[in-house]
């Protein structure tokens, strides 16, 4: 049964900052609490995001307990969480303290490693593979023989039950006072790490240079050195980075079915990372 969204007001609340799909704000009065608040027209996906949190709250994988789902009166959707205070994202510390790079890129490396560790129900959760499949099939923005060739590839991938964050990148891990959290879990489900991987790859290789300034407040220079230290971080050191990118750089192509779901415009930065596919 579809839960009914509580009703709230901002009045009680300051604004903290804005994300890719909506806007998070904090509590005046009571700083345990934050809210995200989906951008007009979003309606599924917060509820969700709220639905897969909890899961994965509930599963043990580190996360901030998600609370209520809500609606403000002119029909925005959101969250509210257990807010985490005095957190710092993984991006936002590389951009204040570049000399520490290798070091928040070892200890994202192993977060990741820890969560694609886990096992998870394909009973219980969406498969990445099917996510993808959805997606591809209403995106106005490859032709039919891209679809063909970009669904097979996909469908050549192994099936597995591992947990997978589903927009893996270094803005969505937070860290405070000790602890780790992931964030933003409106796509968790299961599958094949890879598929997380080539968030990784992407977000350190195939941003434009100014939307990795704005969004994780460092030049492209620093986010290619934070994947050249966290690929070894998360494979170990027996493997090469060009095979490692050989590997991962097809799947870093394929997020642009997924970031072309939220921006509703074609990215043509990310598609020579598609090449070996769309040949």
């Amino acid at each position: 049964m579809r839960p009914e969204p509580i009703p709230i007001t901002l009045d009680d609340y300051i604004p903290a900052g804005e994300g890719a799909n909506g806007e998070s704000y904090n509590h005046k009065d009571d700083p345990s609490v934050m809210l995200k608040l989906y951008f007009p027209g979003k309606v599924d996906q917060p509820l969700s995001e709220m639905l897969l949190a909890r899961k994965a709250y509930e599963l043990g994988i580190p996360t901030p307990e998600p609370g209520d789902y809500v609606v403000t009166p002119d029909g925005r959707y959101g969250i509210r969480f257990r807010r985490i205070q005095d957190k710092v994202s993984y991006a936002r510390a590389v951009g204040n303290d570049p000399s520490q790079t290798e070091r928040y890129a070892a200890e994202f490396a192993q977060m990741c490693r820890e969560l694609h560790s886990v096992k998870l129900d394909r009973g219980e959760f969406a498969d990445v593979k099917e996510n993808y499949y959805r997606l591809l099939e209403v995106n106005p923005f490859f032709t039919a023989r891209e679809k063909d060739l970009l669904a097979r590839f996909i469908a050549d991938v192994p099936d597995m039950d591992n947990a997978i964050h589903g927009d893996l990148q270094f803005g969505n891990a937070i860290f405070a006072g000790g602890k780790r959290y992931f964030i933003d879990m409106g796509d968790f489900c299961c599958g094949c790490p890879l598929f997380d991987l080539g968030m990784v790859y992407l977000t350190g290789n195939l941003n434009l240079e100014e939307f990795t300034e704005s969004a994780f407040h460092m030049d492209n220079a620093t986010a290619r050195r934070f994947w050249e230290a966290f690929a070894p971080a998360y494979y170990g050191t027996d493997r090469s980075l060009a095979s490692i990118e050989e590997e991962v750089r097809p799947f870093a192509g394929l997020k642009t079915i997924i970031i072309e779901r939220d921006t509703r415009r074609p990215m043509p930065e990310f598609r020579a990372a598609l090449d070996t596919i769309l040949k």
